[in-house]
């Protein structure tokens, strides 16, 4: 029977809503200007080109290792590159959440999210959130911003333990608070290369939410990862987990 179930949060439980590059060139002049008043003679144009190689780089290493680097460690490496000095932690921090405030505002909670953790928190089942991002308090905020804090225990971000799905030591924390055995868990999430492969690879159960997974990772892996159940809504994630029980249909 299934006792647990862990879900991814970005394209899961909330879903971006904006043009990422019109966004993303609005959070970097966002963090551009934070960086100036901090002292740092950084020029808007250059630092969004630093910035931009900088996350390219980033995207590539973490997709070979699965070890999460943090954005403020891209952030440091962008202004070195420059020849500026990285800014101290509380500049940094107040430069990152800057960037992080504008991209926040484009994500919004999916449709029955609230309501299919009711069901499920009826049931008896334990919820947990596992969640490959960056930065640690990005992700805080948008759980909280979306009021999804008080069904779940542990969260657990990538930015915050150093590495990220599919990698088996981020489940592992979940298996270790919860000691309930992974055959008795499922993971939700939208990608197949972290979420279904990642809980595979640890012997969970796979639920692959599949309402904004069309993505280029996604399409590569198509035919090739296969989880046990699709759900094109929240709400039929209940029935995948029935199915998954030998209840459902």
């Amino acid at each position: 029977m299934i006792r647990g179930v862990l879900f991814d949060l970005g394209s899961t439980l909330i879903r971006f809503t904006g043009d990422w590059e019109v966004v993303l060139e609005e959070g970097i002049q966002a963090l551009c200007l934070e960086l100036q008043r901090a002292g740092l003679l950084v020029e808007g144009r250059r630092l969004g080109d630093g910035f931009r190689q900088a996350m390219e780089v980033y995207q590539r290493e973490r997709q070979v290792d699965h070890l999460e680097r943090t954005m403020g460690l891209v952030l440091r490496r962008a202004l070195q590159a420059m020849g500026l000095r990285p800014p101290g932690g509380a500049e940094e921090a107040r430069a990152l959440e800057a960037f992080y405030r504008v991209t926040e505002a484009y994500w919004q909670i999916m449709p029955g999210a609230h309501a299919l953790l009711d069901t499920l928190r009826q049931e008896g089942l334990r919820l947990a959130i596992v969640s490959n991002a960056a930065d640690e308090e990005n992700v805080q905020r948008l759980i909280d911003q979306a009021s999804l804090r008080a069904w779940f225990d542990p969260i657990i971000i990538s930015a915050a333990v150093g590495v990220r799905k599919p990698h088996p030591r981020i489940f592992g924390h979940v298996l270790q608070a919860w000691e309930i055995p992974p055959t008795d868990l499922v993971m939700v999430g939208d990608t197949l290369g972290e979420d279904i492969l990642g809980a595979q690879r640890v012997h969970l159960h796979q639920v692959w939410m599949s309402a904004e997974a069309d993505t280029p990772g996604n399409r590569a892996l198509s035919g090739v990862v296969i989880p046990e159940c699709e759900a094109g809504t929240l709400p039929e994630v209940e029935g995948c987990i029935a199915r998954l029980n030998g209840t459902g249909v």
